[in-house]
């Protein structure tokens, strides 16, 4: 670390690089603590943008929307040493090679939780109660009115909603889902305590491929990365229950598309509820057309308060680093 860039630590200004807009009291704020270069038009930063950036700064403020490899890492100026990321994934971020290089990343976990877990909600509710085809249905001029056996859904209660991975986020939604009267099953890489169990009333399941087959509505909230690219894949789909509905908040990998697609067009799956995308801003055409699929475009974090306090949460990392102590968001382990 040069002598100049311990002096700006020590000073309390570092040269901070922001990759997208963020909420305005914390531009603000930024502005007001630190030497920052905002994104005025927010247009996301291309590679040569990117690697830019981190070349002329001392700490790089990422979204979800910036993919920061090794090469972008290595090629990283000498000055760069903290990687305050905006939100709680950093799977695009290449974590090892940023340990390689001695750059500390930080997050910011636990913000969204409640966010999540609303908008996960209104999903189970939204798809098995058919209103994408409802909303349609009225815009569309062609509503004939009420009838008995008309644009039927099926209830919640006494549905087993199958939760794959139980954070904070799926935890959220297991507390929720019990006031609808769901039966909840999941499946996480380690067993909740039974105290917890018990709390929100939920059955661990160890075999994935068992959950599967119980699920009338799957929730994923497993993070991405390697480990669980296409967890979710055609032969696990093909597990599921005719007419069972799959909801997804968590990130678009986590399902083979065209899997699903099939299993959705076949009708052997009932519904499906995405916020999330492999190609995100793209979206199969195949998806808007299949009747039961409720579209959004990534919104599960999408409120004011939640955004104010993801930006926080980087300030604070931010001033934590600069004055010299550990970030209580570090992701990487075992920095001196």
């Amino acid at each position: 670390m040069s002598e100049e860039q311990v002096d700006r630590r020590i000073e309390g200004t570092p040269r901070v690089r922001v990759t997208r807009r963020l909420m305005p009291h914390v531009e603000q704020r930024m502005g007001e603590l630190f030497d920052v270069a905002l994104n005025r038009d927010d247009s996301p930063l291309d590679r040569d943008a990117l690697g830019a950036a981190m070349r002329e700064c001392d700490v790089l403020v990422p979204t979800v929307t910036d993919r920061i490899d090794a090469d972008l890492i290595e090629s990283a100026g000498e000055d760069l040493r903290l990687i305050a990321n905006f939100g709680a994934g950093v799977e695009h971020i290449d974590l090892a090679a940023a340990r390689k290089r001695g750059i500390m990343v930080t997050n910011t976990p636990g913000v969204f939780t409640d966010d999540t877990a609303d908008l996960t909600m209104g999903l189970i509710i939204g798809v098995p109660r058919r209103m994408r085809e409802g909303v349609e249905l009225v815009r569309s001029g062609e509503w004939t009115g009420w009838a008995p056996c008309s644009m039927l859904g099926f209830g919640l209660r006494g549905k087993c909603l199958a939760i794959v991975g139980m954070g904070r986020i799926g935890q959220a939604v297991a507390h929720r889902a019990r006031a609808f009267g769901l039966e909840i099953a999941y499946h996480n890489r380690k067993r909740l305590p039974e105290a917890l169990e018990n709390m929100l009333g939920a059955t661990y399941v160890d075999n994935l491929d068992d959950l599967m087959r119980c699920a009338d509505i799957l929730s994923l909230h497993a993070p991405g990365g390697e480990e669980t690219h296409h967890l979710i894949d055609a032969r696990r789909i093909g597990l599921m229950k005719p007419g069972s509905c799959l909801i997804n908040t968590a990130r678009g990998d986590l399902v083979d598309q065209d899997a699903l697609i099939e299993a959705l067009e076949d009708g052997r799956l009932g519904g499906a509820g995405l916020d999330v995308y492999p190609e995100e801003p793209k979206i199969d055409p195949r998806l808007l057309k299949v009747p039961n699929v409720l579209t959004l475009p990534h919104l599960a974090s999408a409120t004011v308060e939640g955004r104010e306090a993801s930006g926080e949460k980087v300030i604070a990392n931010i001033r934590i680093w600069a004055d010299g102590h550990r970030p209580p968001d570090q992701v990487l382990e075992g920095w001196v």
